[in-house]
């Protein structure tokens, strides 16, 4: 009876018995007589002695168990193989975790044995070396992930934390997220176990099932590295970085952000560089355009408002000239007031009549301005232009006209 390692701590890591088809628990039976590929029976059918094609219930077994030492006493395989997958998933040096994940061996105790049995076994020193050349080598031909010195401690922010949430579950120390694009996809190739008794279809088909689990996690580092490349990681820095560009900027970065998958982080910022700088050129140049269209409408309004002035000075004028001259030509060519047969025209003298037909005034309407006037030149012993004008509600032309005739004919005297 051989005891040999299992696949692993977890039980969803070993094959199903090929009996029950349930998961094995160690320990388990392996025949040592079917192969290649390995044919495991858990205890319950290798009692019942369960048969399948050439398996025979006599054949030779193994009991597949990891309870035994390995490296030294106190320490199983199967606590060797939890150490490593702590380590693997916590970090090294994070001996807290490790041991927290362990649950069986306290912090000292799995960094001491670790330390001892990993780190400083001479046994190991030429797979060490390897491997520290072969990480060099990655180091100078890919691409790190946040860059820090190899003294420091690498940032570690808790699960629940902001800064965790802000660079959407990112671990530094691992290059790695809390939670993979396609998360699920190892989930298709977990019940996946290649038979020899497999038909050419069966066999087929799970080849391309483990081609299209390849092809996700392409997909999967593809994502990864745009991510890294580009600086998406701490989100709130590249949206500060974001805030510089004006808003019209802005919408335009996240139109161009599909454009990064497939070129470099260089050459996309350049790109979006030069649109910003293109936008701005195109808003200074609108501007200006602006400007000099506003002065212009300006410069045409004053003009407009001084046609529209002058326009309406100079109509005034020709209303005033042609009115002016209208009236003069009216003046000039109405003819004298004929008197034959008006009443009162026999006790006007010759030149009284001359002025009535000058003036265009009946002889009536005449002597009873020119005794208003003399009535009131001897009430006050002398009367005035303002005076006669005040009394005689005519035009005012004609009462100078009338003013000047008795002045001089002496019916009237100047005050």
């Amino acid at each position: 009876m051989d005891r040999l390692a299992s696949f692993g701590n977890d039980p969803f890591d070993k094959p199903p018995c090929r009996g029950c088809s349930s998961y094995l628990v160690e320990p388990y039976i392996k025949c040592a007589e079917c192969g290649p590929s390995p044919f495991l029976l858990c205890l319950q059918c290798f009692t019942r002695g369960y048969e399948y094609k050439k398996h025979q219930s006599d054949h030779k077994y193994e009991i597949m168990t990891s309870d035994f030492p390995v490296l030294e006493p106190g320490w199983t395989a199967q606590e060797e193989m939890a150490l490593l997958e702590a380590v693997m998933d916590c970090g090294f040096g994070n001996w807290s975790d490790v041991a927290y994940q362990m649950r069986t061996k306290t912090k000292e105790e799995c960094e001491g044995h670790y330390m001892k049995n990993f780190i400083n076994n001479p046994l190991f020193s030429s797979t060490l070396l390897s491997l520290r050349q072969m990480e060099d080598h990655l180091s100078r031909t890919a691409d790190t992930a946040i860059p820090f010195k190899p003294t420091d401690d690498p940032p570690r922010p808790s699960f629940d934390s902001q800064v965790s949430r802000d660079m959407a579950g990112y671990m530094p120390a691992r290059a790695d997220f809390m939670e993979e694009f396609d998360n699920y996809a190892e989930w298709d190739l977990k019940d996946i176990d290649f038979v020899d008794d497999d038909s050419d279809i069966l066999h087929a088909l799970k080849v391309a099932v483990v081609d299209i689990y390849h092809s996700r996690l392409e997909e999967r580092q593809r994502r990864k590295k745009i991510i890294r490349d580009h600086g998406l990681i701490n989100l709130r820095k590249f949206q500060i970085l974001e805030r510089r560009y004006p808003k019209e900027v802005q919408d335009l970065y996240d139109v161009m952000r599909r454009f990064a998958r497939v070129v470099g982080p260089i050459e996309h910022d350049k790109f979006i560089e030069s649109h910003a700088c293109e936008y701005l050129t195109l808003f200074l140049v609108k501007r200006i355009r602006e400007d000099e269209r506003r002065k212009r409408n300006m410069l045409c309004d004053v003009l407009q408002y001084i046609h529209d002035a002058q326009l309406f000075i100079n109509a005034n004028i020709l209303a005033l000239y042609t009115t002016s001259y209208y009236n003069t030509a009216l003046q000039r060519s109405a003819p004298p007031l004929n008197l034959t047969g008006l009443p009162g025209t026999e006790k006007l003298n010759e030149r009284e009549k001359e002025l009535c037909q000058v003036v265009r005034l009946v002889p009536g309407a005449y002597l009873e301005y020119k005794q208003a006037l003399l009535n009131e030149c001897r009430r006050q012993g002398g009367l005035r232009l303002a005076q006669a004008r005040s009394l005689i509600k005519i035009d005012v032309n004609k009462t100078r006209k009338i003013y000047d005739f008795l002045i001089k004919e002496g019916y009237i005297n100047k005050a």
